[in-house]
């Protein structure tokens, strides 16, 4: 696999990540067994990065984490979590020390290790990003050597712009993909001039860019594809990228007519991602070992020329920019 630096945190991480929301919960019914194995396959592909959260599984995406980890030794990978939405209710005025400390305590305790490589603050309301207080608590917690960096997971633009205002943050975590393309506009410029690492998620829109959802396609009571699609329990645009599903379907079948004869459209979504030089890594999921290998070789596919490139900004500005572009 290809390697890209992290920002300047002094790590190198393999382009394409693991990410771990699937294998804590909100996705249907994903067993312990497919997680490990999944994760499994992952780290045999050779990645070296791993995202999860606390409230992934309220906890069991970490711990799984941990219990693979540690049956395999040897030289870990970088693996950043998240904190912030185990707050009830979520609020900008939870974000203090001592809640942040309390949550990345339980996150040691889970992840089995003394110091956490990467935290993110858990997309908080945009008001945290105009609170000094709040990354002066992360820098506090840092030195007393609980965390060796933190960084932010975003859900809009301006958040990202402004986070990176703040010295500490050396990662944004943004959703980017051919449904999300205006992170592209200014925010990369802007993050690699100050040399911040930017983690791409949602890369698939939540299967959407897989090519393999229909109008048929019936998602279980616990997927968040099924119960969050107005956005009822968390922003909308983590959830098919926060695009119609009807528009949705409608680019990816405009789409799938630009992907190569003999590679999947999964494959060619993540590939897309990595045509811009600014992405650090991206973070697909993955149910079961099989995905996850089909993941890890979208990486080796050749880069996609100008021409298609320009094909799908066609495509998402005709079709997908009047619903997104100016919301996130």
């Amino acid at each position: 696999m290809r390697h890209r630096t992290f920002g300047r945190t002094g790590f190198t991480t393999t382009d394409i990540g693991f990410g771990a929301w699937q294998i804590g919960g909100a996705w249907g019914d994903v067993s312990e067994a497919d997680g490990r194995a999944a994760l499994h396959a992952a780290l045999d592909a050779g990645m070296t990065f791993i995202d999860t959260a606390d409230v992934y599984g309220d906890g069991r995406s970490e711990k799984i984490i941990a219990d693979v980890l540690k049956e395999r030794g040897g030289e870990r990978p970088m693996v950043a979590t998240k904190a912030g939405r185990r707050l009830s209710p979520h609020v900008a005025d939870g974000y203090d020390k001592k809640n942040l400390e309390g949550f990345i305590d339980r996150s040691l305790k889970n992840l089995g290790v003394e110091r956490l490589d990467l935290v993110q603050l858990h997309c908080p309301p945009t008001e945290v990003y105009y609170r000094p207080e709040v990354f002066q608590a992360l820098d506090e917690i840092k030195a007393a050597g609980k965390i060796a960096d933190y960084g932010v997971s975003v859900e809009k633009v301006e958040e990202a712009l402004k986070a990176i205002e703040y010295p500490g943050v050396v990662s944004v975590q943004i959703i980017y993909n051919i449904f999300r393309q205006r992170p592209a506009r200014l925010f990369f410029q802007e993050a690699a001039r100050r040399k911040v690492a930017v983690i791409a998620r949602v890369p698939l829109a939540s299967g959407l860019l897989s090519g393999k959802i229909t109008r048929d396609t019936a998602f279980a009571a616990d997927d968040h594809r099924n119960f969050n699609r107005n956005g009822d329990a968390f922003d909308v645009g983590e959830t098919f990228a926060g695009v119609p599903f009807e528009t949705g379907l409608q680019a990816v079948e405009e789409i799938r007519a630009l992907v190569p004869a003999g590679e999947s459209m999964a494959a060619f979504a993540l590939r897309w991602i990595l045509m811009a030089d600014a992405v650090s890594v991206v973070i697909p999921g993955a149910r079961n070992a099989a995905q996850a290998k089909a993941n890890a070789a979208a990486a080796s596919l050749p880069a996609i020329p100008e021409n298609v490139m320009e094909a799908t900004r066609e495509v998402y500005e005709r079709l997908v920019a009047p619903h997104v572009h100016q919301r996130w």
